[in-house]
């Protein structure tokens, strides 16, 4: 939340207007979390004494299970924490009132001024008595094609809720499963996007280009990269294993690259396409920073393989700088947002090359000529590239 909620307290004095106003007045706010606070704080003013809440939700991501929204008194913004996917096979979880709901509880109430032996014995009611805490509800928030998030509120009045602030929350959970059912699946939309074609072309995407055949023309570097030798390994490696292997590799090429500014624009196979576009004014250097840094880390996981008894993996680079297509290509109903041109065929040409002359990573002059001042290159040589008319000067970075 970028700042505190401005809420007119004359306006905000009961629950219906709180409902009014999670249907009509928030339809500008694109953030769930800014929602959430506001909401919590607007339920104070109408007579609610909500001291903590907290939105659970599951998302679809690579990394996350879900988010945690937490808001409490006092606080300017809610608090945003992920959830990795292990955390359902850890005490805390299976010991919780998130997992009576997800295996199926509409509510859980726990009365927070009684003996503790008395009730339940889940670990968050401990901390919320030890803030002066006095009652808890969590209840599902039931989102379209049986999507079940949750929300909870817990209160420090003397007594606990009573049944007209239990009644005057239950009156809001449908509005506030609509509407944050539209923030999640928006930010869902983004993250599929982000993870599928990258940031950049999801970016792009979102914001409409959507058309076959659109799409710019821009000068980048070129990264091509390919594995050695994968078609014998799946042949006969285990299917698990391969994927394990695949997906430690591209850890190792795909985090450098990412946090050098680059963008993966698909992994093909065994292979991957990124480009490093010249409006970066260093972005030549800095696919040279990723590249050493992706070394560094083969030769880690290589070690970590041989282990367990796996043999090095070995892949080969090419890099190429020029101008390419940047947008949709494909049939009418199924599209991909990628690069094409003949500065892309030189970068993959390269990478076919780095088996022949034994170099793990070959750059062509004109890349070469962004940065030969700034870092030690081996010249080797001139070579016939096929597709092109005239030997391409090369030369192998070992960085």
């Amino acid at each position: 939340m970028n700042a505190p909620p401005s809420i007119d307290p004359v306006t905000a004095h009961s629950d219906s207007d709180v409902v009014h106003w999670l249907i009509n007045d928030t339809r500008d706010e694109r953030f769930i979390d800014n929602i959430f606070a506001e909401l919590c704080v607007r339920l104070q003013r109408a007579g609610i004494p909500v001291k903590r809440a907290s939105l659970h939700v599951l998302i679809n991501h690579p990394q996350w299970l879900g988010a945690r929204i937490m808001w409490a008194d006092g606080l300017r913004e809610a608090e945003i924490a992920r959830v990795d996917y292990d955390v359902r096979e850890r005490s805390e979880y299976i010991d919780s009132p998130a997992n009576e709901i997800h295996d199926g509880a509409t509510e859980v109430r726990e009365n927070l001024e009684r003996d503790p032996s008395l009730g339940r014995k889940h670990a968050i009611y401990d901390e919320m008595r030890a803030k002066g805490l006095t009652d808890y509800v969590a209840w599902p928030l039931y989102h379209t094609l049986g999507k079940r998030h949750i929300v909870t509120f817990a209160t420090d009045r003397p007594g606990g809720f009573d049944d007209a602030h239990i009644a005057g929350l239950l009156k809001l959970l449908p509005v506030l499963a609509l509407v944050s059912e539209i923030r999640i699946k928006n930010r869902l939309a983004r993250t599929l996007l982000e993870t599928y074609v990258g940031s950049h072309a999801g970016e792009l995407i979102l914001a409409g280009a959507t058309r076959r055949g659109s799409g710019t023309t821009v000068r980048a570097a070129i990264m091509i990269c390919d594995l050695r030798d994968f078609t014998r390994i799946s042949d006969n490696w285990p299917r698990d294993d391969v994927i394990d292997l695949l997906n430690g590799y591209f850890d190792a090429m795909s985090e450098p690259i990412a946090r050098h500014g680059g963008e993966i624009l698909k992994f093909i196979g065994d292979g991957l396409l990124a480009i490093f576009p010249l409006s970066q004014p260093s972005a030549c250097a800095n696919l040279l920073h990723a590249v050493a840094e992706a070394r560094q880390a083969m030769v880690a996981l290589n070690e970590k393989n041989s282990e367990t008894g796996r043999a090095p993996l070995n892949y080969g680079i090419g890099v190429h700088v020029g101008d390419v297509m940047y947008g949709n290509i494909g049939s009418r109903t199924r599209l991909d947002f990628t690069v094409i041109g003949p500065a892309v065929n030189m970068a993959s040409r390269l990478e076919t090359l780095t088996k022949q002359l034994g170099r793990t990573v070959l750059l062509s002059r004109a890349f070469a000529d962004f940065v030969e001042s700034d870092f030690d290159l081996e010249r080797v040589g001139e070579y016939p590239v096929r597709g092109f008319n005239d030997p391409i000067e090369l030369f192998a970075y070992h960085g």
